[in-house]
């Protein structure tokens, strides 16, 4: 059998909801200013407001499984305001629908993150190039759709992607309205979406 095809270990889902609630906890204050920058700066307020929902979710709801621990985080950002609240909530939803058994396999997750991607972009109407998480999260579904794609690969390229948005003049969300202004500014969503990728890469490993 492929590796890609083989269910990721037990407790994956687990591990990477609780990594991402440590991680932006500790990120939030770094993402928010990013905002603050190119934005209306409550990125970070409303990450630190869906990961407490997020823990109110797991503590209700007691799950087991990847599928239930991913939905906790879906509805976690689903209750949050903003733009990338929602976003983020739909992105999860699909990624929680991905995997047929108790943990995902590889090549599931690729098919839950194209999904998530065409969610994003028929919701929030975003392209490579615009400013967006789509800067990170497109990149990163192309690498782990690849024959040989893995979650360190498509980590990476999330990474990257993340990176090339100092060089971008937001085109969607806040940041469009401050144009020039935007140059030279990291996007904080597609910085958390990088985030969120390597997260997935360390809780696999």
């Amino acid at each position: 059998m492929n590796a890609r095809d083989t269910a990721l270990d037990a407790g994956f889902g687990e591990r990477w909801t609780r990594a991402m609630t440590t991680a932006f906890a500790t990120e939030a204050d770094r993402l928010g200013e990013l905002d603050r920058l190119a934005g209306d700066g409550d990125f970070g307020r409303n990450l630190t407001s869906a990961f407490g929902r997020v823990q109110q979710e797991v503590d209700a709801a007691g799950p087991t499984t990847y599928a239930a621990w991913l939905t906790c985080v879906s509805r976690g950002f689903l209750g949050t305001g903003g733009t990338s609240g929602p976003l983020f909530g739909m992105f999860f939803r699909e990624l929680a629908r991905c995997s047929t058994g108790d943990e995902p396999t590889v090549a599931e997750l690729g098919r839950g993150l194209s999904a998530g991607l065409a969610t994003v972009q028929r919701y929030g109407k975003a392209q490579v190039g615009h400013k967006t998480m789509v800067d990170a999260l497109a990149p990163a579904v192309d690498a782990l759709g690849a024959t040989d794609g893995t979650l360190r690969g498509a980590a990476e390229a999330a990474d990257e992607g993340a990176r090339s948005t100092a060089d971008i003049i937001a085109k969607r969300g806040r940041a469009s309205y401050v144009g020039e202004a935007s140059r030279g500014v990291l996007d904080p969503g597609a910085v958390a979406m990088a985030m969120v990728l390597a997260l997935a890469a360390d809780s696999a490993s």
